[in-house]
C-alpha cells in the first residue's frame, strides 16, 4: 500500500470513530413501507424518536426502534462517561435501500401464473449530536 492510499485510509479510520451508526440488514418489511417510518424520524432528537416509534401503530416502527437502540448503544460504547442527555443526540441520517427480492408464482385464472414479489430492505441509521455553539449562532 503506497503511504497517500494509507494516508487518506487512515483519515476515513478516523472519520469512522466520529461517526455512530447501526445498519439492519435483510429486513423482511417492503422498502417503501419502512421509508415511511424513516421519514417520520429523520432529523428529530432520539429520545422523541423512541417516544415517536414506540406509540406508532406502523408494523415497520419495532425494527426502527430496535435499530435505534442499538445506535445509541454504539454511541455509548464509543464516549463512556458522558451521559446521552447532555450530548444532544439526533438522528441525522437514516435511508432505507431495496435488498433481496423473494419470487413466488400463484396461480391465476386459465391456467396462468402471477408473480408475487416479497421485498425486503436494508436500513442504515447514523446519530450525530448538536453543537450548542450552532444552536446558539442561528
Amino acid at each position: 500500500m503506497g503511504s497517500r492510499k494509507r494516508k487518506s485510509a487512515e483519515l476515513l479510520k478516523e472519520a469512522k470513530k466520529q461517526q455512530y451508526q447501526a445498519v439492519l440488514r435483510n429486513c423482511p418489511t417492503s422498502p417503501r413501507k419502512m421509508r415511511l417510518v424513516a421519514d417520520m424520524i429523520r432529523g428529530m432528537e432520539v429520545n422523541h424518536a423512541l417516544d415517536v416509534l414506540k406509540f406508532s401503530s406502523k408494523d415497520a416502527a419495532r425494527p426502527v426502534e430496535k435499530l435505534l437502540l442499538s445506535a445509541i448503544a454504539n454511541w455509548q460504547a464509543k464516549n463512556e462517561g458522558v451521559r446521552i442527555e447532555e450530548s444532544n443526540l439526533y438522528v441525522s441520517e437514516v435511508f432505507v435501500d431495496s435488498a433481496r427480492i423473494l419470487k413466488r408464482l400463484r396461480p391465476a385464472p386459465q391456467g396462468r401464473a402471477h408473480r408475487i414479489r416479497k421485498r425486503s430492505n436494508h436500513v442504515t441509521l447514523r446519530l450525530d449530536s448538536k453543537n450548542v455553539v450552532e444552536e446558539i449562532s442561528k
